[in-house]
C-alpha cells in the first residue's frame, strides 16, 4: 500500500463516519457568505454547497447522500 492509498483510506474513513459534520459545516459557511453579500448571490451559494456536498458524498465510496442533508434554507 503507497502513501496516498493510506491518505485515501483515511479520508474515505473520516468522511465515512464525519459526513454529516462536514455537511453542517458547507451549510453553515454558505449561510455565513449569503449572510454577508446580502443574499445578492444565494442561487450561486446554494450550487456551490450542493457541488461541496456532492463531491464530499463521492469521496467515502459509498452513494449515502450526503448532499441531501437537510440544514441550508435558500433565501
Amino acid at each position: 500500500m503507497g502513501f496516498m492509498d493510506n491518505i485515501k483510506g483515511k479520508v474515505e474513513d473520516a468522511v465515512d463516519k464525519h459526513g454529516d459534520k462536514i455537511a453542517d459545516g458547507i451549510d453553515k459557511a454558505a449561510d455565513a457568505v449569503d449572510e454577508k453579500t446580502g443574499g445578492k448571490h444565494g442561487d450561486k451559494i446554494d450550487s456551490a454547497a450542493a457541488k461541496a456536498k456532492d463531491g464530499l458524498d463521492k469521496l467515502d465510496g459509498k452513494n449515502d447522500d450526503i448532499r441531501d442533508t437537510p440544514g441550508r434554507t435558500p433565501r
